[in-house]
């Protein structure tokens, strides 16, 4: 009998923060589905009406959508492909014994902690500026014209700008599980003639590969609601060059101030998102129990 008091009493102590927490999501979430079937621009205020579905129509069968669905794909594959196998050989790097390890691992991480505007910003006044960037001041000296990363390649330099935020947190994850790695494990493969490369291929990347699930879904999720580089640097152009469905949901939002639109982009955004993470959780789950 205790122990069923003591189990309403933990759900009754919960239960406030539970309904805080379900508030949160759902009121948000139900307003957004609520406009996504009204035509609702700002700037027609007192003519909002019921379309059903239109909004969901325009919003798939937008070109733009397309470019900017393809533009995702390829900045979250670009990114984890760069933070995955830069995230392991940082963390090989890291692992070894060496003068100043502690504050080498603590400048690593750093970049993690830099908010993504001032991130961004860096990267687009001091790097890729094509008159007085570093990269440009490079070029120059190596007697190259300076290449305009932002206006040529949009998107790749989104992706290096991102994946610079992103390393360290694989890194850090990485380098982890590598130190829980049985060194004794290396040492026979090694005494029985295993070289460098076939001990890391069979012994490594296998212990890394759960690590490396996790470093994959954590940042999927993240990755797939990029904003704030696109925003400060390149505007999601030239064109839709560099525009995400995060990007357009927002354009089609506050700048076109098409709140219906917008509210059916945010929805597809969500549905795409969960379908993502589903599949992800499955495979890390089937990484998990193998």
């Amino acid at each position: 009998m205790a122990t069923a008091h003591s189990k309403t009493a933990a759900r009754l102590m919960i239960s406030p923060a539970v309904l805080l927490l379900l508030g949160w999501m759902l009121v948000p979430l139900g307003m957004t589905i609520y406009f996504s079937l009204l035509r609702y621009n700002l700037l027609m205020p007192g003519m909002e009406s019921f379309t059903g579905l239109d909004n969901y129509r325009y919003f798939l069968t937008d070109p733009a959508f397309y470019a900017a669905f393809k533009n995702t794909l390829l900045l979250v594959g670009g990114v984890l492909l760069i933070t995955t196998v830069g995230g392991v050989l940082l963390a090989l790097l890291l692992d070894q014994d060496f003068w100043g390890q502690g504050i080498v691992r603590i400048l690593t991480i750093a970049p993690f902690f830099v908010m993504p505007t001032v991130s961004a910003l860096v990267w687009k006044n001091m790097f890729m500026n094509p008159v007085n960037g570093l990269f440009a001041y490079l070029f120059q000296a190596l007697g190259l014209e300076p290449y305009d990363w932002l206006g040529s390649a949009p998107l790749f330099s989104i992706i290096w700008m991102v994946s610079w935020t992103w390393l360290p947190f694989a890194t850090l994850i990485l380098l982890t599980a590598l130190q829980s790695l049985d060194r004794e494990q290396i040492e026979a493969a090694e005494m029985d003639g295993a070289g460098a490369l076939a001990r890391f291929f069979y012994i490594t990347v296998p212990h890394l590969s759960r690590a490396a699930t996790v470093v994959v879904l954590i940042e999927t999720i993240f990755l797939l609601s990029v904003f704030a580089e696109i925003l400060v640097t390149t505007n999601g152009g030239p064109g839709y060059a560099s525009t995400n469905i995060t990007y357009l949901v927002y354009a089609q939002s506050l700048l076109q101030f098409d709140v219906g639109g917008g509210a059916a982009g945010g929805i597809v955004a969500v549905v795409l998102a969960n379908i993502v993470a589903i599949f992800l959780m499955r495979m890390i789950g089937k990484n998990l129990d193998a």
